[in-house]
């Protein structure tokens, strides 16, 4: 599914040009289902009538894939627009750190699940300090922890590796949503 993003980078990240900021080519990474490699989007920073401090970024990312069956990687800078691009779809993110054994124990479970539900999306998010601003965002205090979002809002929670509970919750929130 392709994704757009709408950036607003810090105003020292800012080219100057003669005569005041102009538009600037910049590459942006952004991490793609949790493989190690990157996608490369290219990005024009558009100034117009600048405004004190900030300017938009255009990315046009050709593909920042969410696809059914797998469990895909995010983190804080990718999470929100993919939870938008998914639209109305149910999605699950599991919060896990590599160092948790229930985590690494659930992990399998969760694959499954992504593979038994195909009108759901599968997020995974590692709560490392890199991305602790959206793990503070979301209220993480134990981990593992789902959070089960529909229409950008979380709907339900689970805490633990509670393979059960979490499966109950997954099938609430679809029958919610086909009523």
């Amino acid at each position: 599914m392709p994704l757009s993003l709408r950036l607003a980078p810090s105003p020292t990240s800012l080219a100057p040009t003669t005569g005041g900021y102009g538009p600037v080519r910049k590459q942006c990474r952004i991490p793609y289902s949790g493989v190690a490699t990157t996608k490369i989007g290219f990005c024009s920073l558009d100034y117009g009538k600048r405004v004190v401090d900030s300017c938009v970024v255009r990315c046009s990312l050709e593909t920042v894939s969410v696809s059914v069956g797998q469990v895909t990687e995010v983190d804080k800078d990718t999470f929100w627009p993919i939870v938008k691009a998914a639209g109305e779809k149910i999605v699950v993110l599991d919060m896990y750190t590599q160092w948790c054994g229930p985590c690494k124990v659930i992990a399998p479970k969760y694959k499954a699940l992504s593979e038994k539900y195909e009108d759901v999306v599968f997020l995974k998010l590692d709560c490392n300090p890199d991305n602790r601003p959206l793990a503070k965002e979301l209220g993480i205090r134990v981990v593992p922890t789902f959070k089960i979002l529909k229409d950008n809002k979380v709907v339900k929670e689970v805490t633990g590796a509670k393979y059960d509970d979490l499966v109950a919750a997954i099938e609430t929130a679809r029958s919610v949503g086909s009523e």
